[in-house]
């Protein structure tokens, strides 16, 4: 259990890194686009900006998940983790949002502009930044399993793609394509909403328990292998932040001792744990019917 608090505060600190990364590109991108007048390079700081609110609720959600379980929250605080970036994903929602009514209001004005060629080493300078900080926290979120330090780094490789896309925008507005720079922008704000709702849904999902069917087959599977399980009766699983929970039914020889049948429990649960990573695993044991046969556990009642 450690470690695992121990994997929360690895991943806070990684996103403060990214978060004063994204504070020096969103303040270059800002100066450089008001005089430059690039449309596309402000829209491209404006998502920086939302990288870095989401950054401290990020951090913030990370800060409660440590606390310690209490007589409140039993299971502990896990699921702040979610909600800081279910709050992040809302945060993204309205600049992105913002970004678009701004392309549109520009481009039925045609209020169209030319960036200064400066801009464009800018962009790129960015790109590179922002893709080398995606691939290190990728990493590092794989590594805990952290949801919240990967939906970060998955923003962060978007923006790098928009800032190399920042950068061909220049280039072509640069070549007599003024109105491109507009345009360009508002891909830039769709792609922000798409992240925001990608996020949005994950997160989403997890805070109403929803659970990966494929992954409880996978289980069923594994504990159905373990000798004295006849059989998976039920299976149910949900996520508190990183760490997943289940609780299982399963039927054992009714002529078994309990004894026996505690050794069995104890097998699935050190099965789970060891090979899919289970944080808690509650094990029912029931005796096994031989004259029913009900539906698969999956298509019962999984949440």
């Amino acid at each position: 259990m450690q470690e695992k608090y121990q994997n929360l505060k690895i991943a806070q600190r990684w996103v403060l890194i990214s978060s004063l990364a994204y504070v020096f590109l969103a303040m270059l991108k800002l100066v450089v686009g008001q005089m430059s007048h690039s449309a596309t390079l402000l829209a491209d700081a404006s998502n920086n900006l939302t990288d870095i609110l989401s950054s401290m609720a990020i951090i913030y959600g990370l800060h409660l998940a440590r606390r310690p379980p209490d007589e409140h929250h039993q299971y502990g605080h896990w699921k702040a983790e979610t909600i800081a970036t279910f709050a992040t994903s809302l945060i993204m929602l309205l600049v992105g949002g913002s970004v678009i009514y701004s392309s549109i209001k520009s481009i039925l004005a045609n209020q169209n502009s030319t960036p200064d060629i400066f801009a464009l080493f800018v962009g790129l300078f960015s790109g590179g930044i922002m893709y080398a900080i995606y691939s290190h926290n990728a990493r590092i979120a794989k590594k805990l399993k952290s949801s919240s330090l990967m939906a970060i780094a998955k923003d962060t490789r978007n923006d790098a793609w928009t800032s190399f896309g920042t950068s061909l925008t220049i280039i072509a507005a640069n070549l007599n394509f003024p109105r491109l720079d507009n345009i360009v922008a508002l891909i830039i704000g769709g792609l922000i909403l798409k992240t925001a709702y990608d996020i949005l849904s994950d997160s989403a999902f997890a805070l109403s328990d929803g659970f990966d069917d494929d992954l409880l087959d996978e289980y069923i599977a594994a504990v159905e292998k373990i000798p004295g399980v006849e059989r998976v009766h039920n299976i149910q699983g949900r996520t508190y932040g990183a760490n997943i929970f289940v609780d299982i039914i399963i039927w054992v020889d009714p002529q078994m001792t309990v004894r026996e049948s505690h050794h069995v429990t104890e097998k699935v649960e050190s099965l789970l744990r060891r090979k899919f990573n289970v944080l808690d695993t509650d094990v029912h044991v029931e005796p096994w019917d031989v004259d029913y046969e009900p539906q698969r556990p999956n298509e019962l009642n999984s949440h």
